[in-house]
């Protein structure tokens, strides 16, 4: 996927938001930024004094300069300041999503009023923008008050930010992100709201007190725009964007006598600045009225593990986990994935046994109620289980938790319940799953192991064998898992001698 963003947005001589904060964040998430300036805006830290809108000739000329040469995977666009705008940018675009080999996805930061309270726009555009533009638009990024602009809905609490999404949905944006920062519910907090292919995902932090916000609603859609750009799921582009901006406000100054811009400071390395994944039976979960289901239990806190996990072998037969655990394998997970089995329980009956014998850790995989029943060392899980499982008894058992994850906001959906450790994946294609969507890479593994070594034992899983072991390990990764490396070997026996080596395992 190309990584060209291109942003067509107005200039901000202040240097805070428009033009000049895409360049920044972009950048910050290195991808290549293009713009197309669609007005010059006289302002400072002190307020907008005057607003000069480009020729709808002059717009276009850059836009046909770009589309020549660098054509974009995503487009993100801020402020347009007036309906001749709108309907050429929104003209260009329907022929970029109807006539380019890859359509590019659009990211619409509906921008009309600044942080100093200064209207942007020239006239009332709301219509224009629901006719021509929405439409068009993959995912609409509006602040509370845009929200209220557009779709009349003043947000007073959480049903509220749901009824305006799917407004804004019904005039065609197909996802949406409300930011809410000017929210203030529950009271001291900021809340962001998601709609994307029928999930909602909320996010939140306490709020950062600053008052240097300038270019918060820019540098977050640009976040974005840049995370789509290089194949990031919305979902993790959501999470990144709001560290992005929590890292900013922490670090914003002010340059004027006015306020000061969000800071921009490259990728968020540190967990503090990522918000938290608001789920039902949380107490933010609780404030914001999310349904709990009837079989779903909130826990956090498992058994630890106290050294990194090494060699992780994942098999399928009772026969080579106990090869593994022979060959001085010390971490196997049992996956049995058929549940209807007729020799499931005691396949995990003895996997427990074999452990044991051996002073291996082994995980049973997806089957808790079967490895608390025998006294397992621990369970691992997938996401989808955390709806279904019964979290408190797996911790009342002292059982061990590991919990899968692909990508930043199930790493940190998972963060919520405290697991003995994390597994990220898939880092390369594989074929005993479907991860259609779901490749990590090194570049994201690189980017996880940092946000959570502190915290858990890591683990790598997803397409590694003894080529790609080593690279891996190189990550800082705690732990590499292994699927078919050693059940596919010529030699199992030599296989995990050399797995271990290459992962500087002793």
């Amino acid at each position: 996927m190309s990584n060209v963003v291109w942003s067509i947005a107005g200039s901000d001589s202040g240097g805070g938001a428009g033009i000049q904060a895409d360049l920044k964040a972009m950048q910050s998430f290195n991808v290549h930024a293009c713009t197309a300036i669609t007005a010059l805006t006289a302002q400072n830290s002190l307020g907008v004094e005057a607003i000069n809108a480009v020729s709808t000739e002059v717009i276009e000329s850059q836009l046909l300069a770009l589309e020549a040469d660098m054509k974009a995977s995503v487009i993100k666009i801020g402020m347009l300041a007036n309906v001749q705008q709108i309907q050429m940018v929104a003209e260009h675009i329907e022929r970029y999503k109807s006539h380019w080999d890859t359509p590019p996805q659009v990211v619409y930061d509906p921008v009309a009023i600044a942080t100093s309270g200064d209207a942007l726009t020239e006239e009332d555009t709301v219509d224009a923008i629901k006719t021509h533009l929405l439409p068009l638009v993959d995912v609409i990024t509006p602040n509370t008050h845009e929200t209220q602009i557009l779709t009349g809905v003043y947000l007073i609490g959480p049903d509220a930010v749901k009824e305006a999404g799917q407004k804004l949905r019904s005039f065609g944006a197909k996802s949406v992100v409300i930011k809410g920062g000017h929210w203030d519910y529950p009271k001291g907090y900021c809340i962001d709201y998601c709609w994307h292919e029928d999930e909602e995902y909320w996010l939140g932090n306490e709020a950062i007190n600053t008052p240097h916000s300038h270019g918060t609603g820019c540098s977050l859609s640009s976040v974005i725009a840049a995370c789509l750009s290089k194949g990031y799921p919305l979902k993790d582009a959501f999470i990144l964007g709001k560290a992005y901006i929590n890292k900013g406000l922490k670090a914003a100054v002010r340059f004027g006598e006015g306020i000061g811009p969000v800071a921009h400071t490259a990728f968020p390395h540190q967990l503090e600045d990522y918000p938290q994944v608001i789920e039902a039976g949380s107490w933010l979960g609780d404030e914001l009225d999310l349904m709990v289901l009837d079989e779903y239990n909130y826990t956090a806190g498992f058994a630890p593990i106290e050294e990194d996990l090494g060699l992780y072998a994942v098999v399928d037969t009772i026969e080579w986990l106990e090869q593994c655990l022979k060959n001085g394998v010390k971490t196997v997970q049992l996956r049995v994935k058929d549940a209807q089995s007729p020799t499931l329980e005691q396949d995990i009956e003895i996997a427990i046994l074999l452990g044991k014998k051996f002073e291996g850790r082994v995980f049973i995989n997806d089957h808790w109620a079967l490895a608390i029943k025998h006294g397992a060392y621990g369970v691992h899980l997938g996401q989808e289980d955390l709806n279904v499982a019964d979290l408190n008894a797996i911790q009342k058992a002292g059982l061990r938790l590991g919990l899968s994850t692909h990508g930043f906001y199930e790493m940190l959906r998972a963060h919520n319940y405290r697991p003995s450790y994390l597994a990220f994946g898939a880092i390369y294609p594989t074929t005993t799953k479907d991860m259609t969507g779901q490749i990590q890479g090194l570049e994201k593994l690189r980017l996880f192991v940092p946000l959570m070594n502190a915290h858990y034992p890591t683990v790598a899983i997803g397409g590694i064998d003894l080529s790609r072991a080593g690279e891996a390990a190189q990550t800082g990764v705690g732990s590499v898992a292994v699927v078919r490396a050693i059940t596919e070997a010529a030699s199992p026996e030599q296989a995990i001698i050399e797995l271990k080596q290459a992962i500087n395992e002793q």
